[in-house]
């Protein structure tokens, strides 16, 4: 699977795999003891001459081979991405199996199909690999049937996720093929999400109908399943949403009005009446020099730190602070890309500037979620 997201909450970071961050979730931990434990027991009994402890072994071994099939598979996405110059921001291992998380999308239909059927065709390539070792070299035993079990597995992982349904791989074939159809990316990732909805709605039935009438819990991973499906197969669809919202503004136009700016000649007398005149509830404003060029901030709080009587003849540039350079954006950056930064740096507000510095005013995450709710409201006749 891959999707365009930032990783996972609660991962950690065990290194690099090709440059890509990798990460492992917790919940991996448990379903590698339990596939290690299960598939030992399972060769005790299919060759009772092995020992215990070697069965577990064995056992361990295969659900490494099986996680690292896993990771061929994100990788087989990775690397298409790459290839079409998107990054690949970390590659995640969780009780579902793995995930390649994408910094963007692909440009073209074609570009995003490719990408999406890499990892299924590197799981069938490595189910051919382990079949033909098998053979050929005559295995017998339990080597034999790990190699069976390798395939199978492989197998299984690339029918799964080609289920066509977001978020999994046969899911972004179909928003692509959708996208090639009608020319409009976010229709695909709509139309796909439904699809991926209603699997997740079929897996959880199929859970829950065995458990509720016959008390048998025979298809509960298809409960969680299912669950992992609709919550992401929403997830998606309403970030697509968000997209096609997005698509033609920039910080300019989420700019809020009468931003708190105060000019660095202005004496903290100045600024404190005008604060108060003009009847303000900010806590910071953003400060300009004469040329209108942002060059620092100041806080309500600062003016303590001055004795009033000493107010008129202090300048706000005198108690002003500097400004980071991560908090500032241009006026033209695409207002997605925007939404982007404040997520990925849990941001509440940036300061948006033109390419000569000149500040613009502020941008609110606030801001923007009531510029795209009026997007959507039908104009007054």
């Amino acid at each position: 699977m891959y999707l365009k997201v930032y990783g996972m909450n609660g991962t950690i970071r065990v290194g690099n795999l090709f440059g890509i961050p990798f990460y492992i979730h917790p919940s991996w931990f448990l379903v590698l003891g339990l596939v290690a434990w299960s598939y030992s027991s399972g060769l005790t009994a299919q060759f009772p001459w092995l020992s215990g402890g070697l069965a577990l072994t064995l056992g361990l071994m295969t659900a490494l081979l099986l996680f690292a099939s896993v990771v061929a598979h994100e990788l087989g996405h990775s690397f298409v991405a790459i290839s079409q110059g998107i990054d690949v921001k970390s590659i995640t291992l969780f009780i579902f199996g793995g995930l390649a998380s994408l910094e963007k999308e692909s440009e073209t239909p074609g570009d995003a199909f490719w990408v999406a059927i890499a990892g299924p065709l590197v799981s069938l390539v490595l189910c051919g690999v382990f079949t033909v070792i098998g053979v050929t070299t005559a295995a017998t035993g339990a080597a034999a049937a790990i190699l069976g079990v390798l395939a199978s597995v492989n197998l299984a992982l690339a029918l799964f996720n080609l289920i066509p349904g977001l978020p999994l791989d046969g899911g972004n074939i179909l928003k692509a093929a959708v996208w090639k159809i009608t020319g409009n990316p976010y229709k695909g990732v709509s139309f796909a999400s439904r699809v991926g909805q209603v699997f997740g709605w079929v897996a959880i039935a199929s859970g829950l109908i065995p458990l509720l009438f016959f008390g048998s819990f025979a298809n509960f991973w298809n409960l969680l399943i299912g669950f992992f499906l609709l919550q992401n197969a929403g997830k998606t669809a309403q970030y697509a949403r968000v997209q096609e919202k997005c698509t033609g503004l920039t910080a300019e136009d989420a700019v809020t009005n009468q931003s708190p700016i105060v000019s660095a000649n202005s004496s903290l007398r100045e600024f404190a009446d005008q604060r108060i005149f003009n009847n303000q509830d900010w806590k910071a404003f953003l400060v300009t020099d004469e040329d209108g060029k942002l060059i620092g901030a100041i806080n309500i709080d600062d003016l303590r730190t001055i004795p009033t009587t000493q107010w008129v003849e202090t300048p706000v540039s005198a108690v002003m602070k500097s400004i980071e350079q991560s908090t500032t954006v241009k006026s033209d950056k695409p207002l997605l890309e925007v939404v982007q930064l404040l997520e990925q740096q849990k941001l509440s507000t940036l300061s948006v500037i033109r390419e000569n510095g000149v500040l613009v005013g502020i941008l609110e995450k606030a801001a923007i979620i009531q510029l795209l709710q009026n997007k959507t409201q039908p104009n007054p006749v």
